[in-house]
């Protein structure tokens, strides 16, 4: 049986209070009439996989007619890419013709850096074109810190019958090319580029929640914020000019009221979380930006007693791992399992030390804590090929969750735009330990299901069986077992039968004293560079 509990003093141990977010100039918190920094009542579908989130995308999008809205945020877009198998389902196709159908779109897209420099300046600029030619309105939006980008990865769907089918995607995954993947990890036919060591079409581990109920209007609030933003989309002269030749709109056009937000939708409480670099002319919503995300965690990770789970691309920054490590340090029970890439995306002479140093600071620090508490893991396909682990995922204790697009780095953390939503369902699980903490708080159902979830799949589980990784001592032995089983089948030459299970130990990178030289600084301010304001930064706080 699973016992649900009233909405109450558990989100206020686990969720910020509006004065705990730390910035007081946005209305994102105060247009709750409870005065609650977070919605109750909602919906919340973990869609793992880019095939996954896109054939879903696909069907929202193609349900959407004359007077519904789409608005979305992107790190990259390509319009080419494929949503689904059948004709005229690219990005860009699939957009137009929602514009073309009377469907109000309005998207803000990161104006890249150089596609020379591995970005997507020409992609983002090109999808624009395609669909503002449709009457949509998409706009290349560079206000940032200096080096920095909008990371945030957003989609929010409004119908304008009011039928109660409104829906928000947020976490790790782009429009783009190479995130098609699906369960088997074979990688996306339309790939781009990265190290050779992931094969001609890379292998794409990522996250995207399906949201449905009150927090779409959160998310709705946190895209009109952005665009409502008075400041110039860019100010380099270089992107002016493309601008100018190009005849790209350079000025948001006002949006229509927005609409009330959606009914109740079922029992999973949901926070928007946002990260905004402190910059010069900084946001009206966040003048001194807002680092609601790094808070969150702060938050969440002094009630972890017993399990962190994370997946994540980069897991980095000595000041990131601050609070797991006085986690770790404080509870003798706890345990962190980390899941991330075998390798990075880059593999060039000037990339890859960089992030190697960020990767063995984080790792040095948790290890010194932790012991062998803390195990760090990668995942491979079933042909052996390393699968690119893009997901930005972390339960604790199978209570608290957080599905975004910010990666464990100080640039997520405190310099570029990012968002993130952390959940707490009012359903306790009730399969044993039903209080794996200690603390009262229960087992939840959707943080259960999420780990269960992801943990079958790097396990090689099928539906269900996963009884053995529902304590989390017990899990932890389990997942080592399984990890280890795999190694020592390589280290014997890939003799006999391949163990079950994709995930192996992940190796340790020791760089030499002259790379630590020139590399560490260089990964410091151009990398992982520190987006807080000096007070914050000499303070050590967030």
């Amino acid at each position: 049986m699973r016992q649900e509990e009233p909405a109450g003093g558990a989100l206020e141990s686990w969720f910020l209070t509006a004065p705990e977010r730390g910035n007081e100039f946005t209305e994102l918190d105060r247009r709750h009439a409870s005065g609650a920094a977070w919605t109750t009542g909602n919906s919340v579908e973990t869609l793992v996989h880019g095939a996954t989130y896109f054939r879903r995308l696909l069907k929202e999008i193609g349900e959407l007619g004359a007077g519904d809205q789409m608005f979305f945020t992107d790190w990259r877009s390509d319009p080419d890419q494929r949503l689904g198998d059948g004709p005229d389902t690219e990005v860009g196709a699939v957009i137009s013709a929602a514009a073309r159908r009377g469907v109000s779109v309005k998207a803000l897209l990161w104006r890249s850096h150089s596609d020379r420099l591995g970005f997507s300046a020409k992609e983002n600029r090109h999808l624009g074109k395609v669909v503002n030619a449709a009457g949509g309105e998409i706009l290349l939006d560079q206000r940032v810190r200096l080096g920095g980008s909008h990371h945030q990865k957003l989609v929010v769907i409004r119908h304008g019958g009011g039928t109660g089918s409104d829906v928000a995607f947020v976490g790790g995954i782009d429009l783009c090319h190479s995130r098609r993947d699906d369960a088997q990890h074979l990688g996306d036919s339309q790939s781009q580029t990265m190290a050779p060591l992931y094969g001609a079409t890379p292998p794409w581990h990522d996250v995207q929640v399906a949201i449905q109920g009150p927090a779409v209007g959160d998310l709705e609030f946190t895209f009109r914020e952005r665009w409502a933003d008075p400041s110039p989309l860019s100010r380099d002269p270089v992107g002016v000019l493309h601008d100018v030749i190009g005849r790209s709109d350079r000025k948001a056009s006002t949006l229509p009221p927005m609409a009330s937000d959606p009914p109740a939708r079922g029992t999973h409480s949901v926070q928007v979380l946002r990260t905004y670099g402190s910059r010069p002319r900084g946001y009206p919503f966040a003048p001194h930006g807002e680092r609601s995300i790094a808070r969150a965690y702060l938050k969440a990770l002094r009630r972890a007693r017993r399990l962190i789970y994370i997946e994540d691309q980069f897991l980095w920054s000595k000041d990131v791992m601050r609070p797991f490590v006085d986690a770790l340090i404080s509870n003798p029970q706890l345990h962190l399992i980390a899941v991330v890439p075998r390798y990075f995306d880059q593999a060039g002479a000037m990339t890859l030390p960089p992030n190697q140093i960020g990767r063995e600071q984080a790792v040095q620090a948790l290890l010194e804590a932790g012991g062998d508490r803390v195990a760090i893991f990668d995942v491979e396909d079933v042909l052996g090929v390393p699968v690119y682990v893009h997901a930005k995922v972390c339960v604790i204790d199978d209570v608290w969750t957080s599905v975004g697009s910010d990666n464990f780095n100080r640039r997520s953390w405190s310099h570029d735009s990012e968002i993130a939503c952390a959940v707490l369902d009012e359903v306790r699980d009730s399969r044993e330990p039903v209080d794996p903490a200690g603390l009262g708080d229960g087992a939840r159902t959707y943080a259960r299901d999420l780990r269960l979830q992801l943990w079958r799949e790097h396990l090689g589980r099928a539906e269900g069986d996963d009884r053995d990784l529902l304590d989390p001592a017990r899990a932890v032995e389990t997942f080592h077992a399984s990890a280890d089983a795999l190694e020592r089948w390589h280290s014997g030459g890939d003799r006999g039968e391949r163990p079950a299970g994709r995930v192996r130990p992940h190796p340790r990178i020791k760089p030499s004293r002259m790379t630590r030289l020139w590399a560490e600084p260089f990964y410091r301010i151009v990398y992982d560079p520190d987006g807080r304001p000096p007070a914050f930064r000499k303070a050590g706080t967030w």
